[in-house]
């Protein structure tokens, strides 16, 4: 175990089928160490013994899956690099933070890929890498101020005014293949006035 190795574990938000915690209790065994779990109802807990540490690592029951919950501070280098396979595997949410020799190394991590990487050193931060947004900046400001959404609101509403009454002559005259075609349509035209918060 690498003494100055410390990797604090926040705001995990991983998701678990039972296939997937027998498989960190096997890779567990298979690395060494020395463990017991436990089940209730409401939670599954592992016991991890790390030299003269225990490791609990806590999974709540929901339904027919589990979800790891707390935050871990570990401080063996195997056991932090079984965890973040398990982060990368359930392509879970979390914030790793590094700390070694007074410098901390903050991991943003979603959907198991870091989206941010800061080193932090005293005071100051700097940040070493950042993934860039699917919408830039420009292109939400271009959207705001953009016309189309209203002007394609008002003729949504003439379309949809339109649709009903095609809808009401149809029930009105019992035309099956109309009502059909025109229930189709309706619920496509309430597709697009959901998207633009009509």
């Amino acid at each position: 175990m690498n003494k100055s190795h410390e990797v604090e574990y926040c705001n995990l938000e991983l998701r678990f089928d039972r296939r997937q915690i027998q498989n960190l209790i096997r890779d567990l065994i298979q690395e060494g160490y020395s463990l017991y779990w436990s089940e209730t109802e409401y939670q599954f807990l592992i016991s991890i013994r790390t030299g003269r540490k225990l490791v609990k690592l806590r999974f709540q029951r929901i339904k027919q899956r589990y979800k790891i919950v707390g935050d871990y501070l570990i401080k063996d280098e195997k056991l932090s690099e079984l965890i973040e396979k398990l982060i990368n595997d359930t392509r879970g949410h979390a914030v790793v933070k590094r700390i070694k020799d007074r410098q901390i190394v903050i991991e943003n991590i979603m959907f198991g890929e870091i989206i941010r990487l800061v080193e932090v050193s005293g005071m100051e931060h700097r940040i070493i890498y950042q993934k860039k947004p699917f919408v830039t900046i420009e292109e939400m400001i271009q959207a705001f101020q953009s016309k189309r959404a209203e002007e394609r609101a008002a003729v949504l509403r003439y379309e949809l005014d339109y649709e009903l009454s095609v809808l009401y002559e149809a029930l009105t005259n019992n035309d099956e293949e109309t009502i059909a075609g025109s229930k189709e349509k309706l619920l496509g035209l309430r597709s697009e006035m959901l998207q633009l918060e009509l």
